[in-house]
């Protein structure tokens, strides 16, 4: 803080000089750091944009070295009669399959009443109701009604047996008793105790439809299942048959998704080198000269994107062979035809190239191989993986701007200090000035008296 009367008894040392002063100190010392900090920190948040896109990469890259996308199958059928799904990593294959029978529930009715609310029995007792090759035994007495016996079945039988009551016409309410599975072992009965108290028209009930099994020709040849529902027919594909008709079933890799995960690499290479090339960008023009331009680690980590592909084991082939390409500016492009020419050609060859695994040349012979997404990942993750280069680079950015802060506090803090002890200094030589003025003041007043006389 200036001294307020700094200046009065000269002034010429006044608090502006200070000021002044201090002003051409803190643009020599001070100034220089606060530009390096600034530029460090916009070093960081340039940093962090390469990070994000080193990351994208990266996940686009392990996308493609994961076994499982190229296990996933997709299932079509031509034609209504079947709907079909397949498991991960079932066989690929064609055949054809022709519902000629579709497999029935059974459903069987009771005698009519006159209301749901009648009773059905005029005593005591328990009935048996079977549902195939179950029972179960269910108590009444003379208050049970038709309504009762319904919900009492439900309760009971629910999981092998559907009951409800229909007023087929006005004043005709019939129990209908559907079993929950298809198939030809689904006979429904109810036999009464031997106390005979249950009305006959819960007894003898009437066959609506007999459950029968479905029957299909596959591939020529014929074979039946109790459900419409198949999964034990052809290994890892589950079969719905839906009605009478032929269907030709195609179990196919799904292509689609390893399509996408291509593409989505090729975007994510070439987002990360152009981010790279405009922060190394070496040209002499501020506005377009890259934030990195001197800087190795990230000139040497654009440098190893662009030689990605030339670094390659190339024992199994290359990835231009699959339709990848570069052009001058170092930038990917993919053939999608001849990506899917080599798919066509030998899907698990496909797979080890990418992913690693086992390869088999023209002339039959094996090897493990590491897989080009495999070898690529490894490049990458020297950069992206946790205390790998970027995070050092980032860690050693993080210590200078802290350096900078302190030295540039420290600095401060001595120019503070040094125009602390100028502000008092020229206090005093102020105070010095003062007298002396005062003093010669007064023997100009002296002398000018001597001369009136």
């Amino acid at each position: 803080m200036g001294i307020s009367s700094l200046g009065v008894g000269s002034s010429v040392l006044t608090q502006d000089v200070i000021d002044q002063l201090k002003e051409v100190d803190e643009k020599a010392q001070i100034q220089p750091i606060t530009f390096d900090i600034a530029n460090e920190n916009d070093k960081k948040d340039v940093l962090d944009v390469i990070n994000a896109s080193m990351d994208n990469l990266s996940d686009s890259i392990k996308e493609l070295t994961n076994h499982s996308m190229y296990d996933k199958r997709i299932a079509e059928a031509t034609g209504t009669a079947v709907e079909v799904t397949a498991l991960d990593n079932t066989d690929v294959q064609d055949f054809t399959l022709k519902v000629d029978k579709l497999a029935t529930k059974e459903i069987q009715e009771s005698g009519t009443f006159d209301a749901e609310d009648d009773a059905i029995a005029d005593g005591d007792g328990t009935l048996t109701l079977t549902v195939g090759d179950q029972t179960f035994d269910i108590d009444y007495t003379d208050e049970t009604t038709l309504k009762d016996l319904k919900k009492m079945i439900n309760d009971v039988a629910g999981d092998s047996v559907n009951a409800t009551i229909g007023q087929v016409n006005d004043g005709e309410y019939n129990l209908f008793l559907t079993s929950v599975e298809t198939g030809e072992n689904q006979d429904i009965s109810i036999a009464d105790s031997d106390d005979g108290h249950l009305d006959s028209k819960i007894t003898d009930l009437n066959e609506l439809q007999d459950g029968e099994n479905a029957e299909f020709t596959f591939n020529g040849q014929s074979g039946s299942r109790e459900s419409n529902e198949i999964t034990d027919l052809v290994t890892g594909v589950s079969i719905t048959l839906k009605e009478l008709g032929t269907s030709d079933v195609s179990v196919k890799q799904d292509r689609e998704e390893i399509f996408s995960r291509v593409d989505s690499f090729v975007e994510k290479f070439n987002s990360s080198r152009k981010e790279l090339d405009k922060d190394t960008n070496p040209s002499k023009d501020s506005d377009e000269k890259g934030i990195f331009s001197s800087e190795s680690t990230i000139k040497n980590m654009n440098k190893a994107i662009a030689d990605l592909f030339d670094n390659l084991d190339t024992s199994s082939g290359t990835l231009y062979d699959y339709g990848f390409d570069i052009d001058k500016d170092g930038f990917l492009s993919v053939d999608s035809t001849k990506l899917e020419k080599k798919l066509d050609e030998d899907p698990d060859n496909f797979e080890a190239f990418f992913a690693g695994g086992t390869y088999t040349d023209s002339d039959g012979n094996e090897s493990e191989i590491d897989g080009a997404f495999t070898q690529m990942s490894t490049t990458i993750n020297s950069y992206t993986d946790y205390g790998g280069t970027l995070d050092t680079y980032k860690d050693s950015i993080t210590a200078k701007i802290s350096d900078l802060e302190d030295l540039k506090t420290s600095r401060s803090e001595s120019l503070d200090a040094r125009y602390e002890i100028m502000q008092k200094k020229f206090a005093a030589y102020d105070i010095m000035i003062a007298r002396y003025n005062s003093t010669a003041d007064m023997f100009t007043q002296m002398m000018d008296a001597e001369d009136k006389k």
